[in-house]
């Protein structure tokens, strides 16, 4: 597949690689079989599948549409403020529809129903008068009634029937009426009535709903028509009147602005039917106006409806402006959000590319202000950090390489020799040690051993270190011959009578208080053994005092002198033991005895002791694991306490 294809199949996804095929689909079955199953089958599939993958499309669009903060934040503003006015400005509109409307009906239907009460008070009056003085009242209230309902007719039955107008038969209830009044279906028109029954006596009053009486009801109020909703019953109609009878047409005035919009307001009525009295139809009274014309009709009195309008039109008007301005405040708030969003994005961006110089344009003195000041500042630390942690790199680097020098200057090989077996280790606390041990055969019979624990730990302890056993090798090859004349009697055990331990140990002592500091020092335990004599001849210049095992005792050797270091002037004395087949000499630093545990209380040389006379029968190698594991685990802690460094003799 070539690379276009498939970054085109990427791009449309499983569900439009569908979409496409079932469309070629389609189009090859409506091409080839126009009215078959499997076209409107295909169709079914492909519009299916259409609308799944539009969905889809619009979700993916909405989300890259709205990834960046802007774009969401105007979303949300669309939501938060448009929305809610759209719909409030669509409850006003269908509350001043429903008000206006309602206003107007309600003076219409008012009215109508002022005039039926009117026409009922009529009929009872006829009813209730005596023979003698009906007519007399007739000629009173027919003026009266054509004028709230022009076409009017009134029927009488009964003692001195009578029927107006004169000269007609004016229609007369059917039985079964008892007395009723209001709205009435009569051969298909609405007619307003009133029916009284009095001492066998029938008075009918019974006028037309016409259109022109409609929109006499509330004169100008705009166009007043009736409508039927039950067309099945006998006699109803969808007009409230025949077009004959109408003699003008009501027409709506011009509006008077652009919100003076037509509105039509609507009232149910229940007619009752002419002959069926028991049963009705449902008819809607609807009213078409304009908001001028019912302010106009209903503050007619006190002249308010030019007022009313301008305060609505001011208060609208006020509004608009405010939310124009709260418009403007949250578009320019959230600029200033969006901007200082994006100003750390491309921060983040740039240091994560690895740009840790770059920093970010502060204004303002907000949270937002104050966001990208701790920007800067993470991004100062993080440049500064990078600094300090390359250095770190170096230095550690520089330690892995003074740690391998400091490795070969501990003894490579261990000495063989016949009446004697030497064994050592260094456990540094750090990279490097300032602990030191050595072995240095010096003859065919003869071997040298020290142990020394210099002041301090790290680099500088390290240096002193490499210094001493410098010095002791130096002095070792300059103070033995090639030659080893015979042993003098009472001397060094089998060593030339030039070369002293004490003397050695004391030349050490100088040279190192001519080349380091005051407070730099160390103690040093020197010994030269012969192994034909198994004499081991030593200084102990304030080292720990090693301890001798024999028979199942310890035996802790002299001090003999200061630490080497201190005092130039210092004096060394040496000392002599002899080491028996069997015997173990075990010499350690401070870090094998003064590691403490949880309780405050260090490991000491009691426990070490009850150590070399549990396993000093082993090797000298497990002996050394023995001692380092049990003084680790005193501690609790896999971290050194200080270095930890054995020298251990074992006598042959």
């Amino acid at each position: 597949m070539s690379p276009q294809l498939r970054k085109l199949a990427d791009a449309l996804g499983r569900l439009g690689i569908t979409f496409v095929i079932l469309l070629a689909v389609y189009a090859v079955a409506r091409w080839l079989a126009p009215g078959s199953g499997l076209t409107q089958l295909a169709a079914v599939a492909f519009y299916f599948t259409g609308v799944l993958f539009v969905v889809q499309l619009a979700r993916r669009n909405a989300r890259r549409v709205i990834w960046r903060l802007r774009n969401r934040l105007i979303v949300a503003y669309l939501f938060i403020a448009f929305v809610p006015i759209v719909l409030i400005t669509i409850l006003g509109a269908i509350v001043s529809w429903e008000l206006v409307g309602g206003t107007a009906v309600y003076l219409v239907s008012s009215e109508l129903t002022r005039r039926t009460g009117a026409m009922d008070g009529v009929a009872h009056m006829l009813a209730e008068s005596p023979p003698e003085k009906r007519e007399n009242s007739i000629h009173d209230v027919i003026p009266y009634m054509e004028h709230l309902f022009p076409s009017v007719t009134l029927a009488i039955r009964g003692r001195d029937p009578y029927n107006y107008p004169v000269g007609t038969e004016a229609p007369s209830a059917p039985a079964g009426w008892k007395d009723a009044s209001g709205l009435v279906m009569k051969d298909g028109e609405l007619h307003a009535w009133a029916h009284v029954t009095h001492a066998g006596t029938d008075v009918t009053l019974l006028a037309p709903i016409t259109r022109d009486l409609l929109s006499e009801l509330s004169p100008g109020i705009g166009q007043v028509s009736v409508i039927s909703f039950n067309s099945s019953l006998p006699g109803s109609a969808k007009s409230p009147a025949p077009e004959r009878k109408s003699r003008k047409v009501v027409r709506l005035p011009d509006p008077v602005n652009r919100l003076d919009v037509a509105l039509d307001g609507s009232m149910p009525i229940y007619p009752a039917y002419w002959d069926a009295p028991e049963k009705q139809d449902r008819w809607l009274l609807v009213v078409r106006t304009r908001p001028s014309i019912v302010l106009g009709t209903v503050f007619a009195q006190v002249d308010l409806a030019g007022f009313f309008l301008a305060i609505f039109v001011f208060v609208a008007g006020l509004l608009l402006l405010v939310w124009i301005v709260s418009f403007l405040m949250g578009i320019s708030l959230t600029r200033t959000i969006t901007g200082a969003v994006h100003n750390l994005y491309e921060g983040t961006e740039r240091v994560k590319a690895g740009d840790f110089s770059h920093r970010i344009a502060v204004q303002g003195n907000d949270q937002l202000a104050e966001l990208a000041r701790s920007f800067n500042g993470m991004t100062e630390n993080l440049e500064r950090l990078i600094i300090v942690e390359k250095e770190q790199q170096r230095l550690q680097s520089e330690l892995a390489i003074a740690r391998e020098v400091q490795n070969q200057l501990f003894p490579r090989a261990i000495p063989a020799m016949k009446t004697i077996e030497l064994t050592g280790v260094c456990h540094p606390a750090r990279m490097v040690s300032g602990d030191y041990y050595d072995f240095v055969r010096v003859h065919e019979s003869n071997v040298a051993v020290a142990i020394g624990d210099v002041a301090g730990k790290g680099i500088s302890a390290a240096l002193l270190m490499a210094s001493i056993q410098s010095i002791m090798r130096t002095q070792l090859t300059a103070g033995v011959p090639v030659h080893v004349p015979a042993s003098i009697p009472g001397g060094n055990g089998g060593w030339p009578a030039e070369l002293s331990v004490a003397g050695l140990v004391s030349q050490l002592n100088k040279q190192v208080c001519a080349n380091t500091s005051p407070e730099k020092f160390a103690s040093f335990y020197f010994g030269l053994y012969d192994d034909e004599s198994r004499v081991l001849t030593y200084t102990n210049a304030g080292h720990l005092p090693p301890i001798l095992m024999r028979d199942g005792k310890a035996k802790r050797l002299d001090v003999t002198g200061t630490v080497v270091g201190a005092f130039p002037f210092a004096s060394y004395e040496e000392k002599q033991v002899e080491l028996r087949p069997g015997d173990l000499l075990v010499a350690f630093t401070d870090g094998i005895v003064e590691p403490e545990n949880a309780y405050g209380e260090p490991f000491g040389e009691e426990n070490l002791v009850d150590l070399l006379l549990r396993y000093g029968q082993r090797e000298s190698s497990e002996i050394i694991s023995r001692i380092m594991e049990t003084v680790e685990q005193w501690t609790g802690s896999s971290e050194l306490y200080d270095d930890m460094t054995l020298l251990v003799a074992r006598g042959v």
